[in-house]
């Protein structure tokens, strides 16, 4: 990871970061010279976990995160926990598929609603910078997650702007795939599933979804964090495979216990986009990053005049089908980048000596 001087002697806020990100955060700066990591959730049980983990882990570091109940949905409680904050990731979201299609308003009081009072308060409270964490299902939403989460970044977008006029804090978005083994995701069900003895279950095996791992997850944050501009949508230019490969790939590592397919749950897309034919014609290619410019014109159109050809829209959108496909093996290879994978691997091998 590069040089954290920025954020030396600093107070950077998590939101929702007693999940699988939060986690991954400490992991990265907990021993740089940052100052104060606060962790906001709303979960007293997760937080009192971390704190026990890390005062066993490390002790000398310890002391640098503070702990802050308190849910996105109550604007009181996200500005009283911002007072002195410098830097936030807002990473706090409901982002179960099938949980967010059968209650969907629930998904929006946290998603869009939530969004807005974290923006919202860090401009009121003196913030710098925001950085916050969209997904993949947000472009060309089909089901209740990804819509709210297409409106939590119109949110963004329109809070950038406004923070930006009040030279508030820069507001910038980041998007990204399925990140492995976070909370809820597919590859510690089938571990789960192999160790039990049971057939691991896939819903379609020509499906596709984007990989990253958490370490990337949190350098794409970073990376946007340095590098943006209000309203920028950052997004990495990630690796794919299909359901089906990733299961052989788990099998391959733990054993094979069969397969059921049992079809697609509420809402699922057979392929993911990460970013939509309309943005990519305001992407620029930063190497291992696309950044997607906010679109800056205001509702007066008519000072926008444009001579010649108009273009609405690239060929096509970047996509888990059109990215990089991983085969089995450089799926195998992939998801040993996890910690996870590593740590349950090596109980497995234990186990069957």
């Amino acid at each position: 990871m590069s040089d954290k001087s920025i954020f030396k002697g600093k107070t950077l806020m998590i939101t929702g970061g007693t999940g699988s990100f939060g986690n991954t955060v400490l992991k990265h700066f907990l021993k740089s010279d940052i100052g104060e990591i606060r962790i906001f959730s709303r979960d007293e049980k997760k937080q009192d976990d971390m704190r026990h983990e890390l005062q066993a882990k490390y002790p000398e570091y310890a002391s640098k995160v503070t702990f802050y109940i308190g849910d996105v949905r109550n604007l009181q409680s996200v500005k009283d926990a911002m007072v002195g904050v410098d830097y936030i990731f807002h990473a706090a979201a409901l982002k179960q598929v099938p949980s967010c299609e059968f209650y969907p308003m629930e998904a929006v009081r946290t998603n869009v609603i939530g969004t807005d009072n974290v923006l919202h308060a860090a401009m009121e409270e003196g913030v710098k910078r925001v950085v916050c964490l969209s997904t993949d299902k947000a472009a060309y939403p089909i089901n209740a997650m990804g819509t709210s989460k297409a409106m939590m970044e119109k949110v963004i977008y329109a809070n950038a702007r406004v923070s930006a006029q009040r030279g508030g804090p820069v507001i910038c978005c980041t998007r990204y795939g399925n990140v492995m083994c976070s909370r809820g995701s597919v590859i510690p069900l089938f571990i789960d599933q192999i160790k039990n003895g049971r057939p691991i279950t896939i819903t379609d095996p020509n499906m596709t979804r984007f990989l990253m791992n958490l370490d990337e997850a949190v350098d794409l944050v970073q990376f946007a964090f340095e590098n943006g501009n209000p309203g920028d949508l950052f997004i990495q230019k990630s690796d794919a495979s299909t359901i089906g490969d990733l299961a052989k790939a788990v099998q391959k590592l733990f054993g094979d216990t069969g397969t059921n397919i049992i079809g697609t749950r509420h809402g699922e897309k057979l392929y993911e986009t990460l970013m939509t034919r309309e943005e990519r014609l305001r992407s620029e290619d930063m190497g291992h990053y696309y950044r997607v410019a906010a679109d800056s014109r205001d509702l007066n159109y008519d000072k926008f005049v444009v001579k010649g050809d108009v273009k609405t829209m690239a060929d096509e959108s970047y996509t888990s089908h059109n990215t990089n496909r991983l085969d089995v093996d450089g799926t195998v290879e992939k998801i040993l980048t996890t910690d996870y994978v590593q740590e349950e691997l090596k109980k497995w091998q234990e186990e069957h000596k």
